[in-house]
């Protein structure tokens, strides 16, 4: 990590951009996690979701680790917090998932991210597959729908009618499969105004996008402005220093970058989770 520091910050130098407290390649830093405000309203557009179903042992099969807590999803508990910290410190509230190239695990990052955002009962989330082209959330945690996302941001079925909640507190936006023009979709000004209104009905304190990677289409640059800042996922001895670079750089034009995140570590020696029952 801390070679990745070094190069990144000669990266920003060369191209004589400073560094910002927001871009640092730690998973993201800040202050506590918000406390959910819901008014009567929202709590009943939650409540009228379908609720979420799936095999837990199924769903384990597809490195999904935060069910309960504990040792194995100490990770992804360590970085919800941090996110959650970054986005109430920031006034951030819709963050993206996004990677330079594929592989770099961002649909698993999501899928517990999620399940670990359950376990915060005092806050409203909601998780989306915006990946239009091949729906990878979706198919990680085990779900085959008749319509997905597209359908929602078309207008032709209603959030109400697609969403599913996961306990009181964390609801699913999913697709069914690879669409038609995803990236006209998500450049449609019709996307935002979705967004808002689906905003507006379920006032949730955070919402996640699962992203297509960067570098293979244009769909980030066509909806990256709709969203208060990005997360940057990045694979260990697999993404160059030159494609976080550039990832980072496209990043910073169309939002905030939240932070840059080293995924598909090998070797942590116990770096997290080691000591957490410790007492």
């Amino acid at each position: 990590m801390e070679r990745l520091q070094v190069a990144l910050e000669k990266a920003r130098a060369q191209r004589n951009e400073p560094s910002s407290e927001t871009t640092t390649p730690e998973a993201v830093q800040g202050a506590a996690s918000a406390v959910s405000t819901t008014p009567a309203s929202a709590r009943d557009a939650w409540e009228s979701l379908v609720e979420f179903r799936y095999q837990k042992k199924k769903i384990r099969s597809n490195r999904i680790s935060t069910f309960e807590g504990g040792q194995e999803s100490a990770p992804y508990d360590m970085l919800r917090t941090r996110m959650l910290q970054q986005a109430k410190k920031h006034g951030w509230r819709r963050v993206a998932l996004v990677s330079p190239h594929s592989s770099c695990g961002k649909s698993t990052v999501a899928a517990n991210l999620a399940f670990s955002l359950a376990r915060q009962r005092n806050l409203h989330s909601m998780v989306f597959d915006f990946d239009l082209r091949r729906a990878g959330l979706t198919r990680m945690l085990g779900q085959n729908h008749p319509n997905g996302m597209a359908d929602v941001l078309e207008k032709q079925i209603s959030f109400a009618d697609h969403g599913q909640r996961l306990g009181s507190n964390v609801a699913f936006g999913f697709n069914n499969g690879r669409v038609q023009s995803p990236a006209e979709i998500l450049q449609n000004p019709q996307t935002k105004e979705v967004l808002d209104e689906i905003e507006a009905t379920y006032a949730p304190d955070f919402m996640l996008f699962d992203m297509p990677p960067l570098m293979a289409s244009d769909d980030n640059f066509g909806f990256l402005q709709n969203v208060d800042a990005a997360l940057l996922l990045v694979a260990a001895e697999k993404t160059t220093m030159s494609q976080i670079d550039v990832a980072e750089r496209h990043i910073a034009e169309l939002t905030n970058v939240m932070g840059i995140v080293l995924n598909k570590c090998r070797y942590m020696n116990g770096a997290h989770g080691y000591e957490y029952e410790y007492y």
